[in-house]
């Protein structure tokens, strides 16, 4: 789970696995696999970076650098 903030203020936690699409449009904004959409005040690259962050912790790295190496 990643923690962004809506652009109200508030905070909430968001499975980054449900992540198609993140844009800056000006305003970032994340579109999930199911077609709903977010948009909060951390931007693009902030986001994308926490993204990275989540999939290291679940070791989604680990695996698909395996799958890569065969």
């Amino acid at each position: 789970m990643i923690k962004l903030t809506r652009l109200n203020g508030s905070e909430f936690n968001l499975n980054a696995l449900y992540i198609e699409q993140v844009e800056a449009l000006p305003d970032t904004t994340i579109s999930l696999i199911n077609g709903k959409k977010f948009v909060v005040r951390e931007d693009k690259e902030k986001v994308l970076k926490m993204i990275m962050g989540f999939y290291k912790d679940v070791s989604i790295f680990g695996a698909l650098k395996d799958v890569e190496g065969d």
